[in-house]
């Protein structure tokens, strides 16, 4: 099996692994700050209720960007999106909230989870995106010539 093919497979096994650990957890997330930890929200007192609230929607941002990152990446694999198209920043994984160590430690064990859970996601996926730029080839300048020739006739 040729090198290329196998890096891809491996790769397409990673976005999906990473798809369906992002789905999982995008699910849960929803099913603890809308329904289960309402609860546990209430019985906080008022201004780590806010923080609570603050979390949960960050925990949301950093999973709608590795969601919206990880399709991107599926499109690039099933050949709709190039390479290249894929390093625009709009199709980037976006920043991270930041979570204040402070902020979390009076909510719920639960939801510190959710949080830590959703910051890691983000952090393995930041890696990957980072990565991105390293692994296309370094565009020919006999090819740029030749667009640019093409351009101008």
């Amino acid at each position: 099996m040729p090198a290329d093919l196998r890096d891809s497979t491996l790769h397409r096994r990673l976005i999906d692994s990473l798809h369906v650990e992002a789905m999982l957890l995008a699910d849960e997330a929803r099913s603890y700050f809308d329904e289960a930890g309402r609860a546990e929200r209430e019985a906080l007192d008022p201004l780590d209720r806010v923080g609570f609230s603050c979390e949960s929607l960050k925990v949301t941002t950093r999973l709608m960007h590795v969601i919206a990152w990880l399709l991107t990446q599926r499109a690039v694999d099933a050949g709709e999106l190039r390479p290249r198209d894929a390093l625009h920043p709009s199709r980037r994984l976006g920043e991270a909230p930041v979570t204040q160590p402070a902020a979390v430690l009076p909510l719920p064990t639960r939801a510190r989870a959710l949080i830590e859970a959703s910051a890691d996601l983000h952090r393995r996926v930041g890696r990957l995106d980072a990565a991105q730029e390293l692994a296309l080839p370094a565009a020919s300048p006999v090819r740029s010539m030749h667009d640019r020739l093409a351009l101008a006739f």
